[in-house]
């Protein structure tokens, strides 16, 4: 019940600080003494509400209760369906998942599905297991890691990813190819707990702890991570049908006609790094909430970056090629395109996110 204390003088100390008393009687009521901790909030109409240390974390305690799900496996049960059960509990936001199953009944195939499964979940471990269960608990929270440095972390590994898929074509360099796909599995892991981490904060309403002017941001950011785990697929599918042709050329059932051009391949280079750039600049924009930027970004995809992209195809067009490297160009300008295009979406977020604190009246 809401009670009406009156009004409270603000005093300023000799260093500058401001002070108010406390009502007697909520002090004794809450038994607070001297030194005992008030969390302060700020609300949204700019008023202050104070709350007794002791009283938020058994609040806290009370809404965040330890989430615990059991997943039932029988010798039946595909392995490919296990890990899609396992990473949908972790993204609703499982703390314990506790595989079950009749003694010696689980397979090896059942087992690989499992741990590699839990490999692939950021924060999580394999706690306890016993001939009938294996217990999985997620171990890490958001203000470890907070969501937009998993994004960060998201846009570096896929610059990485694009970059050097786009320049072993010149090489065939089996590893760095290998690394590519390898790589594809740090950015799943990073979106899986990006989205755990966003649909955990939609539940319990905690969107400025995340960072965000208002809840409305959730849904700009699942775009985002979506947009940057298929930038990552465009590279592994680079990468893929580069280590297929290399394949067919070292078992001698494909010859190359002509060698890789030159000058095609360094007007490729140049697109896909202004495609890498645009990226970059589009999440710089997102994290620093800068309409301009954001605009200008836009503004360049349907200028510098179409013209590029024309003047890369009409120089292959002019060139005589093999057919087979020709493909692959072809396969590196279109993900290209698809990065300037996930950069266009990710800058429009942007200016949603905005548009409303710039055209204040």
């Amino acid at each position: 019940m809401e009670r009406d204390l009156g009004y409270r003088k603000i005093q300023v100390t000799g260093r500058g600080s401001y002070i108010i008393s406390l009502p007697k009687d909520w002090v004794v009521d809450s038994h607070l003494r001297k030194g005992s901790q008030l969390a302060c909030k700020i609300q949204e109409d700019s008023s202050l509400l104070l709350v007794p240390r002791n009283v938020l974390e058994q609040s806290t305690e009370a809404k965040s209760p330890l989430t615990e799900f059991a997943v039932h496996v029988t010798p039946k049960d595909d392995p490919p369906s296990i890990e899609r059960r396992l990473k949908s509990l972790y993204v609703v936001s499982a703390n314990v998942i506790r595989v079950r199953f009749q003694a010696g009944s689980l397979t090896s195939p059942q087992r690989a599905a499992i741990t590699n499964t839990v490999r692939m979940l950021l924060g999580s471990e394999i706690i306890a297991e016993t001939p009938t269960e294996i217990t999985i608990q997620v171990l890490i929270n958001h203000p470890e890691f907070p969501v937009e440095n998993a994004i960060r972390r998201m846009l570096a590994i896929v610059t990485i990813m694009d970059r050097n898929a786009v320049a072993a074509l010149m090489t065939f360099d089996e590893a760095q190819l290998h690394d590519v796909i390898e790589s594809d599995n740090d950015l799943d892991r990073l979106n899986l707990y990006v989205v755990r981490q966003l649909k955990y904060g939609i539940e319990r309403n905690l969107y400025k702890e995340i960072g965000f002017g208002s809840p409305k941001e959730f849904l700009g950011y699942r775009i985002v991570t979506k947009n940057l785990e298929n930038a990552g697929d465009n590279a592994v599918g680079t990468a893929k049908n580069i280590l297929a042709l290399k394949e067919l050329i070292d078992q001698e059932i494909l010859y190359l006609r002509d060698p890789l051009d030159d000058e095609v391949y360094k007007t490729v280079l140049d697109f896909t790094a202004f495609c890498r750039r645009q990226l970059e600049d589009a999440l710089k924009a997102l994290f620093k909430r800068d309409y301009p930027a954001a605009d200008e970004i836009i503004a360049r995809f349907m200028s510098t970056g179409l013209d590029l992209e024309r003047a890369a195809v009409n120089l292959m067009l002019s060139k005589t090629m093999d057919p087979n490297l020709t493909s692959v160009l072809r396969l590196i300008l279109d993900n290209a395109r698809k990065m300037m295009e996930y950069s266009r979406d990710i800058a429009e977020v942007t200016l949603n996110r905005t548009v409303e604190a710039i055209s204040t009246p």
